[in-house]
């Protein structure tokens, strides 16, 4: 049974989101609160698993309560955003929480019971969660913001054209800490993030603000370029294709039989085809196993291939579904990934 604590300073989503998530019944709601004040006091009282937690809230907002929280009593958080804090949801995946869900509408809106079955999934990551993991990465976060790495060689010297990512929750920190600490690349690199639509092109802008790469959602017919990264549309499938130029970012409507939009499997599937033994697939924090069937398509290509680490993983379930095909040459805590991929494409 997963104990949950429902933190909104709306009566209305409190008793809604405690209604959605006890029509499971794995989840149980052990108490609500109305700001993070009360929520501190209810994390003390009840020592929840999860806790859903508005960011916007009078007296003490989210942001203040996940500070307080993960300096003193870990625990995984879910950010409930709306609308008004779309930008700010990235900001609470820095400071701990494990995921995050908008609220469709608004902050208080009669269609809020939409999003019962991502939320219920969400909350049930929380038995695949490396706790230990999670308050170990915000710890190192709040360190000293990595210097800027000098500018790139307009040759790849080890041969590889391309860099394919994917990662589904606990991703966005981890991809901001790897594109930190990355040496700018003569290659492009293209990321599947498992993230709604909308959310991709925030989380794009607020990586290159804070990185030296130049960081877009992909366009469709998008030449990719050394230097940059393309995040991968929510909602939509990116593949890679050749052209006479070079590469190009293919961008689509999903299919109904997609589990994932984007794709992980998709990506690297189309990149292995485009690239051959040309490209270093990457595969990091998430639950499920997206990337797996076709980090072995990448292998069998020549393409070189590197998993995260159960060290550091927020949730090993891609990486290890990865690593138990075979396919994966090196298996690394993320503090190691940056060099990796440096070495291969300077090699």
């Amino acid at each position: 049974m997963i104990r949950a604590l429902v933190i909104d300073d709306s009566a209305y989503n409190r008793v809604t989101i405690s209604r959605m998530l006890e029509s499971h019944h794995d989840i149980k709601v052990v108490a609500t609160a109305v700001n993070g004040e009360d929520g501190i006091k209810q994390v003390m009282r009840h020592r929840p698993d999860v806790v859903t937690l508005d960011l916007e809230m009078p007296v003490m907002d989210g942001f203040a309560f996940l500070r307080w929280l993960m300096h003193n009593l870990p625990t995984a958080v879910i950010a409930v955003s709306s609308r008004s804090s779309d930008r700010s949801v990235f900001k609470a995946l820095e400071l701990g929480a494990l995921d995050f869900i908008a609220k469709p509408g608004g902050r208080v809106s009669p269609r809020l019971e939409e999003i019962q079955k991502d939320l219920i999934g969400k909350v049930m990551q929380v038995v695949e969660l490396r706790m230990e993991n999670l308050r170990r990465r915000v710890a190192e976060d709040e360190g000293p913001a990595a210097a800027v790495p000098a500018a790139p060689a307009e040759v790849c010297a080890g041969g590889i054209e391309l860099v394919a990512i994917g990662c589904s929750t606990g991703g966005p920190p981890a991809l901001q800490h790897l594109f930190q600490n990355l040496p700018l690349m003569p290659v492009p690199m293209v990321v599947a993030q498992h993230m709604p639509p909308a959310f991709t092109r925030l989380f794009a802008d607020r990586v290159n603000r804070l990185t030296h790469y130049n960081v877009r959602e992909a366009d469709d017919g998008m030449m990719l370029e050394g230097g940059s990264v393309y995040i991968a549309p929510g909602g939509l499938q990116t593949e890679v294709r050749r052209v006479s130029e070079g590469l190009i970012a293919r961008v689509f409507s999903s299919s109904h039989s997609d589990i994932y939009a984007p794709s992980v499997d998709r990506l690297f599937s189309s990149a292995a085809e485009s690239c051959a033994e040309r490209l270093v697939a990457v595969i990091m924090t998430g639950m499920g196993d997206d990337g797996a069937q076709a980090i072995k398509r990448v292998r069998a290509r020549g393409g070189r291939t590197i998993a995260e680490s159960a060290e550091t993983a927020i949730i090993f379930g891609m990486p290890n579904e990865a690593i138990k095909t075979g396919a994966v040459e090196r298996v690394l805590p993320l503090n190691q990934i940056p060099d990796a991929i440096h070495r291969l494409c300077a090699g």
